[in-house]
């Protein structure tokens, strides 16, 4: 069965008309929380077919979808938590949910999956006025989410206290400046979106501080196993003169509020642990091109090997080795080398301003036989 599309429920001058508007509307078998009976014993309310209609911050409940009077209300200003129930129904096709309240819980069937799906997201829009992004729903369904809680936020700002009770505080920021350092269980969630990441991460820590749905204050999270998810949450104010409290029925006063987790940890006898969930980084490098031919954008990823390097060039030598060169003797002869750097071909490389050892003694034999050609001639 199809999910029932969203419209208004309001026949003009009925009782219906007097309803706040309807977000979302669809058969649903409800079985209500344990209660007693005639003879004294506890007993569950039989499963019954209802139409019910999501209209304002309530569920309303008709018994056909003609009906114009309601045979049962559940005020949402009461939630505590929504989860999956994984237990098998007569109907292989249906898809159960466990709705807590303050007061007890409500076990609700949808038709299919999908139905379930979406009745939890409008159900998380109303509670919380936030688009719920955890559920796996098309970009339409979540366009509709987002119109139905900008409608509730409109609705509640005008609304007037006489006619509709009055239902819990939407999430706001944080507006008082944390004092010291923030500890890394900190997280800006709302109060059912903690409930889904302890839930969906339970190796990773089972405690968190978010902010209270005040604004004012913060809060802590927990989660614990007990035949199924056992939640609990924490108020966290600041002081006036400084340091935090905890708020129970003795209150822990603490200075910072890394010292409230430590309390926390400490008073569970370390049962509780604070929630690090490590986000995943990329393990490669990957950019966008354009298409030189159609101009479509495509994603690359960088290729892993190191980049090939240039040649490496030969190691420098201070000279080449050279032979020695034969010259005419001149008195002051030198060997003038080019400053041309050195190649196979020319192996002098820099100006050498020395007299070249040949030359020195070639000239001193000169130097002697003439002065002995002088002798005989006097």
């Amino acid at each position: 069965m199809a999910a029932a599309p969203v419209r208004q429920r309001s026949g003009p001058g009925g009782p219906r008309a007097q309803l706040p508007p309807c977000y979302y509307e669809g058969y649903l078998e409800k079985r209500g929380p344990k209660e007693k009976n005639g003879r004294g014993e506890t007993a569950l309310l039989a499963s019954r077919r209802l139409w019910t209609c999501l209209c304002g911050n309530s569920l309303y409940f008709f018994n056909n979808a003609k009906d114009s009077h309601f045979v049962e209300k559940l005020d949402l200003s009461g939630f505590v938590s929504l989860k999956d129930d994984c237990s098998r129904d007569r109907n292989l096709e249906a898809a159960r949910l466990i709705l807590r309240m303050k007061d007890g819980e409500t076990k609700i069937t949808a038709p299919n999956l999908e139905s379930r799906e979406l009745w939890k997201g409008f159900l998380y829009s109303v509670v919380d006025l936030n688009v719920p992004s955890y559920l796996t729903l098309l970009p339409g369904q979540l366009q509709m989410l987002k119109e139905v809680v900008d409608k509730e936020r409109s609705r509640r700002r005008t609304r007037t206290p006489t006619r509709t009770p009055p239902s819990r505080a939407p999430p706001s920021p944080l507006s008082v400046p944390l004092v010291g350092e923030i500890p890394p269980c900190f997280r800006p969630v709302s109060r059912t979106e903690a409930e889904v990441l302890l839930e969906r991460h339970p190796d990773c820590g089972n405690m968190l501080l978010r902010p209270g749905r005040d604004g004012c204050s913060l809060a802590v999270t927990t989660r614990q196993d007990l035949n199924g998810s056992v939640f609990r949450h924490y108020r966290v104010t600041q002081r006036d003169q400084g340091g935090y409290i905890i708020d129970v029925e003795n209150p822990i006063p603490c200075a910072t509020l890394h010292e409230v987790i430590d309390a926390l940890v400490e008073k569970t006898a370390g049962t509780l642990q604070p929630f690090l969930l490590e986000e995943p980084y990329e393990e490669n490098i990957t950019y966008v091109s354009a298409n030189d031919e159609n101009g479509e954008r495509i994603l690359h990823t960088a290729p892993s090997s190191p980049l090939p390097k240039a040649p490496a060039l030969p190691p420098k030598q201070d000279r080449w080795p050279s032979s020695p060169l034969n010259r005419s003797p001149a008195p002051d002869r030198r060997i003038l080398t080019s400053s041309v750097p050195a190649s196979p071909t020319n192996p002098m490389r820099r100006l050498i301003l020395s007299p070249s050892p040949l030359a020195q003694t070639f000239n001193e034999e000169l130097k002697m036989k003439l002065e002995k050609r002088r002798a005989s001639q006097e």
